[in-house]
Order: structure tokens, then sequence, then C-alpha cells
């Protein structure tokens, strides 16, 4: 009898996948990861196990086999983590590329839009476009300063009046509603460099009430480097609220070295328990508008403006003797560090410097002639520019700092289009395949912490960043002896190495040689729109 029993109970192990009218149950899980080195995220060393993962998220993580999974991928000993989060993006443009193959192919499953003070202002429209136009990669947004500070006063250089605050305020909680991460400020470009601290602190203090992180360009990052960190520091201590500083660098060639002070502010003020992080992208050279480099005060109002302005002898010799002051003042004799990226009048200037299109154009390349040349490409409608303006030593001391995310600050490319940063290609292989495997200026689980759940942490997404049951399941799978970058700074347009798979929310986007059409990302909502929905909801 207890044999019989026996035998009976193998058989109904063994049929056990069937369901009672004969069918074959549901397979366990939709994908199981085998073979796998896990590096989880939180910064703990790696381990070896496998990762099941059912409808979009992590099932099972630990050491199992694959039995009864609708596929499967062998790791083969590679390293399997979690997506990364780039922090700072421009990719407003992203349902025009719904792929986004250049962040997918260098490990990228999501990231925050809507920095340096440019977002869309209707931010349910924008995530809601995922309804509509389907995208492999996951996106969250700031709310941007300059675009609520256009939308209410335009681009004059004046402080906003009582009721244009208020309706400032009233713009960006509606966008913290609605499902912005923060507020993001770019305090050197038109027209929030014509801002005053006390009216970036009401906005931040209308983020801080729903949840959000204060994101921010800061107002100065060559020689007024360290009063813009500080003031960046005091808004969000004004406004209670997490301090974000982008792209943290040092731009003038004279302070060259000084990162270890800049760094110290962000020590001393987490100290006092503020939460203070920083981004960098892992090369010394930044990208940004020409018209960056031309003083405010002379394109105030928009390019009509300008031209307006700068097409007198009078004005436009003051603005010259602004620029060459600038330039001294920073440490550089001349243009030779500003690249066209993208110049639409001319595109043969892409990829030379101010200084050689300067004498290919006017025979000279004198300081005043360059600038005489930026007055006309502005006039002209202006370029995207890649300025070689930091020191290798700088990145890599930012670098090491705990509290330092990696952050592209790159829109999604168009293949073969201009000569952009070669950021937007490499920056998370170039920092795994140079700075962690080549130079060792960081660990590799370090990097991966600062690429998963520091910037989940930062900015509240709340179900990523981390290799664990219940988490969305947004999974790299790469080679840690072959990962890198392959773009530069002459031919940007190339795609990073070393990837065998990138997983977005279960979805398999990346195979390894090809984007596979696979589109399962999703829209990011902040702390306010989860307020929001919790309130309707009673709960």
């Amino acid at each position: 009898m207890r044999i019989t029993s026996l035998f009976l109970i193998a058989a109904m192990l063994i049929s056990g996948a069937l369901s009672v009218n004969g069918q074959a149950a549901a397979p366990a899980y939709d994908l199981v990861i085998t073979n796998a080195r896990i590096i989880d995220g939180t910064g703990n060393p790696w381990f070896r196990g496998s990762i099941a993962i059912k409808d979009g998220r992590i099932a099972r993580v630990g050491w199992f086999d694959a039995v009864g999974a609708k596929q499967t991928i062998d790791a083969k000993n590679q390293i399997v983590a979690p997506g990364f989060i780039d922090v700072h993006a421009h990719s407003e443009n992203v349902f025009e590329h719904p792929d986004a193959e250049n962040f997918i192919r260098m490990g990228v499953t999501s990231f925050i839009t809507g920095n340096c003070g440019g977002s869309h202002t209707d931010i349910g429209g924008f995530l809601g476009k995922y309804a509509e136009t389907p995208l492999a990669i996951n996106v969250a947004t700031l709310i941007g300063h300059n675009d609520v500070r256009r939308t209410v006063i335009g681009l004059d250089d004046r402080a906003p009046t009582a009721d244009e605050q208020r309706q400032m305020n009233e713009m960006v909680e509606k966008a913290m509603r609605e499902g912005a991460v923060g507020l993001s400020t770019g305090l050197i470009y038109l027209p929030g460099t014509f801002a005053k601290t006390d009216e970036v602190v009401e906005l931040a203090k209308a983020a801080s009430h729903y949840g959000g992180t204060y994101a921010s360009h800061i107002r100065d990052e060559g020689v007024g480097v360290f009063d813009a960190i500080k003031e960046a520091i005091d808004i969000g201590e004004q406004a209670r609220m997490p301090v974000q500083i982008s792209h943290f660098k040092i731009s003038a060639k004279r302070l060259w070295g000084q990162s270890d002070k800049t760094l110290q502010l962000v020590t001393d003020a987490r100290g006092r328990g503020k939460t203070v992080t920083v981004d960098q992208y892992a090369y010394p050279a930044s990208s940004t508008s020409l018209d960056a480099r031309m003083p405010s005060w002379a394109i105030a109002g928009g390019r009509d403006e300008g031209r307006k302005r700068l097409a007198d002898p009078a004005t436009r010799a003051r603005a010259a003797a602004d620029m060459k002051k600038s330039r001294a003042a920073a440490g550089f004799t001349d243009y030779s560090d500003a690249f066209v990226a993208s110049y639409r009048t001319d595109p043969t200037f892409n990829g030379k410097n101010i200084k050689q299109i300067t004498m290919e154009v006017r025979g000279k390349d004198d300081l005043d002639t360059q600038i005489e040349q930026i007055f006309e490409m502005y006039d002209k409608g202006g370029a995207q520019m890649v300025y070689q303006v930091m020191s290798e030593d700088d990145v890599k001391r930012i670098m090491a700092a705990p509290f330092t995310m990696f952050a592209s600050d790159s829109g999604v490319r168009q293949f073969g289009e201009g000569v952009p940063h070669p950021r937007g290609y490499g920056n998370n292989a170039r920092v795994l395949g140079r700075y962690v495997r080549e130079l060792k200026v960081i660990t590799l689980e370090d990097a991966i912490r600062k690429m998963t759940s520091l910037p989940a942490n930062t900015f509240g997404l709340r179900d990523r960043g981390q290799i664990r049951e219940g988490m969305a399941a947004d999974i790299v799978i790469f080679d840690e002896t072959k990962v890198g970058d392959k773009a530069t700074f002459e031919k940007p347009h190339q795609y990073a190495e070393g990837f065998s798979a990138v997983i977005v929310n279960g979805g398999v986007v990346f195979d390894g040689t090809k984007m596979t059409g696979t589109r399962t990302g999703q829209p990011i909502f902040g702390n306010g729109y989860r307020r929001v929905l919790r309130s309707a909801s009673g709960s």
C-alpha cells in the first residue's frame, strides 16, 4: 500500500505540469537567465546564480535551473546587472526614435530627461505618448525651469511679478502631479540665467511639496564654480529637498586640479545632513550651444533681439570685450577648444574648431576675428558645440567620489547625423572599459552601483536599480573583459561593444547583435503622481 502511494505521488509530480483537462500548465517563468555572475546594484560583490522573470518583474534570484521557462538565456559566466539609469539626458525627442538605440546599446534601460531647465511643460501629455508610441526604454522627466519661465515671462531679463511667480509655481505643481520627478534648472541658459536665487527657491519648494529632486546645471562651471555649487546646495536647503548637481566639472583651465575643493563642498553639505549628489560624463569635454559662450545680456529676448543688439557696433564691441575677458579669466587664449558638432547653415564646419574655421573663412585666426566668426554663426542660427575644456585628472577624481553618478547628457541620436559628442554612444561603456578595467579608478561593483541603485534612490525610482525579487526586470548582460566605447570625437557614430543582451521590463530589446523590435519600455512617474493616485483611491 505504501509503495503504491509512493508511485502515485511520483506520477503526480511527473505529470504535475498537466492540468485537470490534460493541457499543459503555463510555464512558471517567462525568462530565466542562467550561469550568471550577478552584480545586484547595491555595491556588493558579484555572486553566481540565476534570475527568473515573470510578467516583467524579477520573480526569483538564486540557485535553480530553467525547467518550465518560456525562454532561457545562458549568461555564460558573464556579468548580469540591473539596467543602467542615465540621470541626465536631453531626449524630449525620444518618441521620434522609439528604439533609443544609442542608449540601449550601452546598457541604459531608463533615462531621466527634462534636464538643464529644458523640458516639455505638459508632463502628462509627454508621458502619455507611450499609449500611442511604445518605446524600448523607460523614461522619467523633470519639469524645466527655463521652459516654465519662458511660458510665463518670455525671454526678458527681469524678475517675475508676484502674479508671474504664482503662475510658475502652479505650473511646477501641476507637472509634479502629472509625474515629474523634480525640478531642473539651467542657470547659464536663456532665460534661466536671468533668474535670481529666490525665484528658483520658490519653484523648488513647489516641487519639494511633491517629493521631487532639484537637479541643476549650475550658474557657472568655470571661474565662478564654487559660488554656483553653494547656490545649488542653498536652494535645496531652503526648499528642503535633495539636490543633484548636473555634469559636475571644472571648465576653467586655471582651476584645473581643484576638483578636490568642489567635491569637499558636497561632502561638507552631506556632513550637515543634506542630500546632495552629482553626476558626470566620462570625458574631459563638454557639449552645449555656441550661444552659451556669448554674454547673456547680449542675446536676451531671443535670437531676433540678439541680432538687432549685435548689429550696433558699440554693443558688438562691448560683447566682444566681455567674451575676451571671460576667456582670459578661464585661462584660455582662443577658441581652439570649441569644436562644431552641428551647424546646419554650413555642415562642412562640423568637426572643426572655431580657430580652424576662422582661418578657412577669413584668412586669419586672431582672437578678435574668431569672435567675429562666432557672431556670424550666431546670426545664422547658432551651432551645437563640443568644448575641450576639462582635465582628465579632475574627471577621475570626481568619478571616485561615492556620491557621483554617470550621465550621458545626450539626446537620442540619429545615426550618422552631425558630429556630436561621443558620450551619447559610449558613456556607460567607457566607464566600464576605460575607468574600471583599464585605469581601475573604481571597482566594477561600485561602477554598477553608481549606474543603478544610486540613481534610483536619488530620483525615487522605487522599483528599479537592483537585482532583487519584485523589482522591475531591467537587466543588462555584458562581458567585463570586452565592454567598452568605440565612439570618438572624430567618429562619434559608433555603438558600444561587449553587451550580450539588454532587457527592459522583461522584454529582450537588444540581443547582442541587433535591436529586436521589442518595445517594452514604460513611463516612470514621480512621487507626486503616485500621491494623486493614492488620494484618488482613498488609500
